[in-house]
């Protein structure tokens, strides 16, 4: 809990509540609408009305999560405005560009073709409605993109520079911007975690249909395409996952070490710890388990590769900070009216750490006259906590390799026809159908917890980052916020549970079961579903 009247705290609460709100709702989005494009292919190719039936209930849960996506989301980028201004101004022009284009291009698409899908069914032909249906799933994922793209340049801030006129960051590159590899990918990595959470949701509520032995056909084809769909998903989730850590060592040093605990620079290849109790107070980790050279190999895909320790890169940071004492020393003598070739030439050579810099102005308002007990208060600054992310990453990955066995062992049992007699597994579908949710809050704690103190990493400290507010009207925003996403979030899962329950009978009142069931429920449980 943060101090009563600590401003900057306090945003930094108010946002991560309301973006791990909002992420409750946005990877189901994510898979839900490829699976739906899936199941109306199937249907498009093969006339079967069962698979029109998949579309339109699945279809059903993703339009009641969307509609609560929408709301969460659009208070958001508000934020940026009324808690965040002179972040808004620092970097508004670079951080702005991909969120309008995200605005203009995905969101209106995505709004547009759900309102097709719902209403379409009987005005628009079959592949017109599939079309429609992947418009949607399209506009979702490019959403996702444009906005991972502003995400991922706040952690490596690249096609953009300084300008000291403006005293602001200006756009240079827009193609480095989304091409930035840290954005791209955080995208794959992100829309795959979607997948699985979509996997999951659709394959425990077809194992609770399957334990109860209702709707039968309907249930195994819907449990079958999850399975398949969730097991290529999660294989992907782990191929990118460590691909993100290897961008992570190139890119942003510091939460690559603190993830792993690593204290010191180890010699090439250094070791993982599997397992071990992080001590932010002694600097080292207490009964570590570690796996030899695995570390080493991901985080630079070499054997003689080093991944440097949080204390030498605390030390790294530290000199980083007195060069930013020089860049502001060279910014104010530009400000000061000098612009000679010397003056201007002297910041350019500086700038790159005016960031680290900028650090010192939560303790000095003069950042060329700090102490050095404040330089190194600084320093210690730069050093996220560790044992946050160490195990918030090791719950992610956990989690990950647990689906992994689920749809695995799904797949295996179906393609053997011998689902029936596993209900350990079908009941193993069902408790986990929260579990994806879980991994994905835990990534973010690890992406954006490991970021700080930075809201742009190496450009500009958190602590400048706010607006001029009064903690009580925070205080009042974050109860107002936290009510109403409460508020929302009991009446989603009021909606999913009412709707999943009822079960695609309700898509046939008084019909589903005398023309479609009986065909259904004369499958039996240990056989896979006729295409």
């Amino acid at each position: 809990m943060p101090p009563l009247d600590d401003v900057v705290a306090l945003s930094r609460l108010q946002f991560a509540a309301t973006a791990l709100y909002h992420f409750l709702f946005v990877p189901l989005t994510l898979g839900l609408a490829w699976i739906l494009v899936i199941m109306e292919s199937v249907y498009v190719m093969t006339g079967k009305q069962v698979y029109k039936d998949m579309t339109q209930f699945w279809g059903k849960l993703f339009g009641i999560n969307f509609a609560m996506g929408v709301t969460t989301g659009i208070t958001m980028e508000f934020q940026f405005g009324t808690n965040w201004a002179y972040y808004s101004h620092y970097v508004g022009d670079i951080f702005g560009t991909p969120l309008a284009i995200e605005g203009l291009m995905a969101f209106f698409l995505e709004s547009t073709m759900v309102g097709l899908f719902f209403l379409g069914w009987k005005r628009l032909s079959k592949n017109q409605h599939l079309f429609v249906t992947f418009c949607v799933a399209l506009g979702s994922s490019l959403s996702a993109l444009w906005i991972l793209i502003a995400n991922g340049w706040m952690n490596h801030p690249i096609g953009a520079e300084f300008n000291f006129d403006t005293m602001r960051m200006e756009l240079v590159s827009i193609g480095e911007v989304i091409l930035n590899p840290v954005a791209q990918v955080k995208f794959v990595h992100t829309a795959a975690a979607g997948y699985v959470t979509a996997s999951m949701f659709v394959l425990g509520i077809s194992a609770m249909y399957l334990l109860k032995a209702r709707d039968v056909g309907f249930a195994l084809r819907s449990f079958a395409i999850a399975a398949a769909f969730g097991l290529a998903s999660t294989l992907s989730v782990i191929v990118l996952g460590d691909e993100s850590g290897y961008t992570a060592g190139e890119v942003n040093k510091v939460k690559l070490a603190a993830i792993e605990a690593a204290w010191e620079t180890q010699p090439a290849p250094a070791g993982l710890t599997l397992f071990g109790f992080p001590d932010d107070t002694e600097q080292k980790t207490h009964y570590a388990v570690e796996l030899p050279y695995v570390l080493g190999l991901i985080a630079t895909r070499s054997t003689d590769g080093k991944v440097i320790g949080l204390k030498e890169l605390r030390l790294e940071n530290e000199a980083r900070i007195r060069r930013g004492m020089d860049a502001y020393a060279a910014l104010l003598r530009l400000k000061g009216g000098d612009k000679s070739p010397e003056a201007r030439a002297a910041f350019d050579g500086l700038k790159a750490d005016l960031g680290y810099g900028l650090l010192l102005k939560k303790y000095t308002p003069r950042v060329t006259d700090a102490t050095e007990a404040q330089i190194k208060q600084a320093a210690a600054d730069t050093i996220p906590k560790v044992a946050p992310l160490f195990w918030s990453f090791r719950g992610m990955v956990f989690l990950g390799f647990l689906f992994l066995f689920i749809f695995a062992a799904s797949v295996w049992f179906m393609v053997r026809r011998n689902l029936a007699p596993q209900r350990w597994l079908l009941k193993l579908c069902v408790v986990a159908i929260p579990l994806p949710w879980v991994a994905a809050e835990l990534g973010w704690v690890v992406a954006e917890y490991g970021r700080q103190p930075w809201t742009i990493a190496g450009v500009l400290p958190t602590h400048l980052s706010v607006s001029t507010l009064s903690a009580g009207s925070l205080w009042f925003s974050l109860a107002g916020f936290l009510g109403f996403y409460t508020l929302l979030l009991v009446v989603e899962m009021g909606l999913m549970i009412k709707y999943a329950k009822m079960g695609p009978s309700s898509l046939h009142t008084g019909r589903y079961h005398d023309e479609i069931g009986t065909e259904q429920t004369s499958e039996r449980i240990d056989e896979p579903a006729a295409a």
